[in-house]
């Protein structure tokens, strides 16, 4: 990163936290978050045409052919408000890293997580709500959570042989049904105002979702009738509850902090980009998150954590509960010269361990120190990398989030794998939609990037050494 594009980020994170302590600390009345976002705009508008004038037409660097083949790796070619991934530093929420999240973000009564509900609006307003706006969100959403009976019919018709992730894509595209912005859109609403519907869709899905995650973990694992959400408690206390675990207040701790650390990473990730790009065509967002479900049931995106607890199984298997530092080593490279890789090592764009990884080992030490897995898990922390460095595989030898979130979920009972990737989009709807929700604001156009054939490339440099 360029020193001046990293200034221009610290610059912009001061501004961000100094605008929540400036809004904190004068709030009369504190606004819910539909009046704050809308008090917002205006300047951000005013910010967005700023910023065009001054630097439209300076360009970012070359882009090299090997990117148009490679996936467009490290390609600059969206925006992104909610967080900004950097290599060396990792993901920041709104110019916050994810201790700062952990320290000033909202936190249930007992609790030491943070609220996804605090993040919700962190990413949505660039500002840390107060506990009464976090409290208000989540009675909004508790009182959104019921799904439409037909939604419910669709679920209960599926066989339990049809992979979670498919049913849950079924269910969200469904809810286009009542999409307000679908709506709106048909009877001529205004551009400027596409915000409006666009929020209300965005809040019905998020509140929505742990019912339809409820309802299919039910119907394909049992566990009998779905409960009621409790309006008086938390989005993740009630998604813990339908899913039967409200009774183990640690893994409804662990529930606030998987959805907030896995809720945003940028937008050029498949989901991210996917729910971007459908939005842009003014596809309403259940439809756009219908997409972003489906290209993260991808194995080369969402399903990483049950990889890695698979290859954590069969090492333990192999090796025994207390495998030696020497017996594992040998084990990761068994791996490698089978032509494998390691799962849950190794990232697109960071060069150092995920800090999202590292707050999912500080949850392990402080609640599951003794958990065989863990202590496994901690172990090929301190092996890998150097094996992984030393055969010359990969650029980041490092762990990622998927290294140690599907150990944690087993550890409180949670061991369906197939279910997974479910609760990586429950979290993932926050990112997607609060992006769709400033998309929409700021009249983002439709995406349309150039494609070219390999023809046509080596036309345009046949003549060019």
């Amino acid at each position: 990163m360029s020193s001046a594009l990293r200034s221009a980020i610290q610059q912009s994170r001061r501004s961000a936290f100094a605008r929540s302590a400036r809004f904190a600390s004068t709030s009369a009345k504190a606004p819910t978050l539909k009046e704050r976002l809308a008090d917002l705009i205006p300047a951000e508008i005013e910010n967005v045409k700023a910023t065009r004038a001054a630097h439209g037409k300076k360009s970012f660097g070359p882009v090299l052919v090997d990117q148009l083949y490679g996936g467009m790796r490290g390609l600059p070619a969206l925006i992104w408000d909610g967080s900004v991934l950097d290599a060396e530093e990792g993901i920041r929420f709104r110019g916050m890293t994810i201790p700062d999240i952990q320290k000033a973000l909202p936190k249930a009564p007992g609790g030491s997580e943070p609220l996804p509900e605090g993040l919700f609006w962190l990413l949505v307003t660039g500002e840390v709500p107060t506990q009464e706006q976090v409290n208000a969100l989540s009675r909004d959403w508790a009182a959104r959570s019921s799904i439409p009976s037909f939604v419910e019919e669709i679920l209960d018709r599926c066989p339990p042989t049809l992979h979670p992730m498919s049913q849950f894509s079924l269910a969200v595209t469904a809810l286009n049904h009542d999409s307000a912005f679908a709506k709106a859109y048909a009877e001529g609403i205004s551009k400027k105002d596409y915000w409006q519907p666009t929020f209300e869709d965005a809040m019905d899905l998020i509140a929505k979702l742990p019912n339809i995650a409820g309802r299919i973990f039910r119907n394909v694992y049992g566990g009998g009738k779905l409960p009621a959400i409790e309006a008086d408690k938390d989005y993740s206390y009630n998604l813990a509850k339908l899913l039967g675990y409200a009774d183990k207040p640690e893994f409804v701790e662990l529930l606030r902090l998987y959805i907030t650390i896995h809720s945003d990473h940028e937008g050029g990730n498949v989901s991210a980009h996917t729910g971007k790009l459908v939005g842009s065509a003014l596809s309403d967002p259940f439809l756009a998150f219908g997409a972003s479900l489906n290209g993260l049931a991808g194995p080369l995106h969402g399903l990483a954590n049950q990889e890695v607890l698979v290859w954590l199984r069969k090492m333990q298997s192999k090796l025994g509960e207390n495998p030696t530092d020497e017996a594992v080593r040998e084990y990761v490279w068994s791996t490698l010269k089978a032509g494998q890789v390691v799962p849950g090592y190794g990232h697109a764009v960071l060069r150092k361990t995920d800090p999202r990884y590292m707050a999912q080992r500080e949850f392990a030490l402080k609640h599951l120190p003794e958990d065989p897995m863990f202590k496994l898990v901690s172990q090929v922390y301190n092996i890998v990398p150097n094996v992984l460095l030393e055969a010359g595989k990969a650029k980041n030898p490092w762990p990622n989030v998927d290294a140690h979130s599907g150990v944690l979920l087993t550890h409180y009972g949670l061991d369906q794998m197939n279910f997974y990737t479910v609760l990586f989009g429950v979290s993932r709807a926050f990112g997607v939609v609060s992006q769709l929700i400033w998309d929409r604001a700021l009249g983002a156009p439709i995406e349309r990037p150039k494609s070219y054939s390999t023809a046509a490339i080596n036309k345009m440099f046949q003549d060019k050494q």
